[in-house]
């Protein structure tokens, strides 16, 4: 037994290569790196020079990259990225919205992923490190590329992706039948029209879902030297931190390797009775 326990320092420390996306996705992942360092793994995080809330920090190691905006033009996309989400409107309108602020937030973090997996220096000096795995939010794909270039195990970091796309890398059972859709306004008991409703508004995310994510297809095709699909990148994934339960979510399927991990964005504050 003492030589057992004896040998658990040696196995518990690892080296954790992070790809995070800004905004509020990094906020809760930092709270899960400093949880790691304590725990005595060597964290490394790659990440733009320009960024909202990724900075440098005692609990981990930064790896930064130049990218081609400026922080004036990167805020600027952000607050209206933001302040649409909170417009009302007609559903057509609202598609209409979504669609062209995709285009300019997407647009931004594809420069971002560009300058990054094209950028010699720091691609050499993954290579070199010897990574155990790779910690992403897959929402973008770029940590899912570099994953699968340098032949990593990647654990996800994640709320959802845009179209359901985690659910067709898992291939787990999503059905229009009773897993409400966004900006339906159903429950997970609907009546037959609802229920047509529901699959209807699938539709507008395949126009979504092209120009936002077919993009890194091809980039990744280009970089990693054969032809690869979004779902091909990730369903290479390990394990699925989802960032939901059922308490704000209905019920839904779920993978033996998606893991409800709910609370972790959460404030500390001692709820009253």
């Amino acid at each position: 037994v003492l030589l057992l326990l004896s040998l658990l320092g040696l196995a518990a420390a690892g080296k954790l290569l992070v790809v995070p996306v800004d905004g509020s996705h990094w906020l809760s992942m930092r709270e899960l790196l400093d949880m790691l360092q304590q725990r005595g793994h060597k964290v490394v995080v790659v990440a733009p020079e320009v960024s909202l809330y990724i900075k440098p920090s005692k609990t981990f190691e930064m790896k930064m990259y130049p990218v081609p905006f400026t922080q004036e033009e990167m805020d600027k996309i952000f607050k209206g990225s933001i302040m649409d989400l909170f417009k009302g409107g007609p559903f057509l309108e609202r598609v209409i919205r979504q669609y062209q602020q995709a285009k300019k937030t997407s647009a931004l973090f594809l420069a971002t992923c560009t300058h990054l997996i094209h950028n010699k220096e720091l691609i050499r000096y993954l290579e070199e490190s010897k990574f155990d795995a790779v910690l992403t939010d897959p929402i973008l794909p770029c940590g899912a590329i570099l994953a699968e270039y340098l032949s990593l195990p990647s654990v996800y970091f994640l709320q959802q992706i845009p179209c359901g796309l985690e659910y067709q890398a898992t291939q787990c059972p999503n059905p229009p039948s009773y897993v409400p859709r966004i900006f339906t306004d159903l429950t997970d008991h609907m009546t037959f029209l609802q229920r047509v409703k529901n699959m209807l508004y699938i539709l507008p995310n395949f126009f979504l879902c092209d120009v936002v994510f077919q993009p890194y297809a091809e980039l990744a095709s280009e970089f990693l030297k054969r032809e690869v699909t979004m779902p091909d990148l990730l369903r290479q994934a390990s394990i699925w931190l989802m960032k939901l339960d059922f308490v704000l979510h209905f019920p839904k399927p779920l993978m033996p390797n998606m893991v409800l991990i709910s609370g972790v964005n959460c404030a500390y504050k001692k709820l009253s009775q």
